[in-house]
């Protein structure tokens, strides 16, 4: 697998000889530009699937599971959560776009197990507001997948929650476990 985790950084994260990380990004898009062709696809993935995910970085989305350009839409946030923000991205991908299908990836080793609630009393601390979102921590990554997967199946947004599927992806070993919604 290629990374760029050894590319030499600054103290902020910055990178040393080509300017900040923003400024790498920037680069790279203007190279995959130059060769850029437009696929001729529209908004409506091929497949009708909305993949919901965790942000780490660790997981490669496409890679694990077969996907092309394309092929599902993908949401993604800190633990994966099913959240008010993550109810209207799968509502507008199903009322709009066509999907009728959810599956939903948690993973093993996710640092939502090592927040609590406490990290919002943290932030309004030190910034003077408290945050209107919760942090959604647990402490088991499967349980918290049925709750997610409940999320979705109640939602009185959806229109398709009879195919929604919960896995929890193993960092060390690339598999999904599939989780039993009861």
């Amino acid at each position: 697998m290629t990374t760029s985790a050894s590319v030499p950084t600054g103290s902020e994260g910055s990178i040393t000889r080509d300017g900040t990380v923003t400024d790498r990004l920037v680069e790279a898009n203007g190279q995959y530009a130059a060769d850029f062709t437009d696929p001729g696809m529209d908004a409506r993935p091929v497949l009708r699937v909305a993949v919901v995910a965790c942000m780490d970085a660790r997981l490669d989305l496409h890679a694990a599971l077969g996907l092309q350009l394309g092929d599902c839409h993908t949401v993604r946030n800190a633990g994966g959560v099913v959240t008010d923000d993550v109810i209207r991205s799968l509502t507008i991908s199903q009322r709009a776009l066509g999907t009728r299908s959810v599956v939903l990836i948690h993973h093993t080793g996710c640092g939502l197990e090592t927040l609590t609630e406490e990290f919002r009393h943290d932030l309004e601390m030190e910034v003077g507001q408290r945050p209107a979102w919760a942090v959604e921590a647990f402490r088991d990554v499967d349980q918290d997948v049925r709750q997610s997967m409940q999320r979705v199946r109640t939602s009185p947004f959806l229109l398709h929650t009879d195919d929604v599927r919960g896995f929890v992806f193993d960092v060390k070993t690339g598999l999904l476990r599939e989780i039993d919604p009861a």
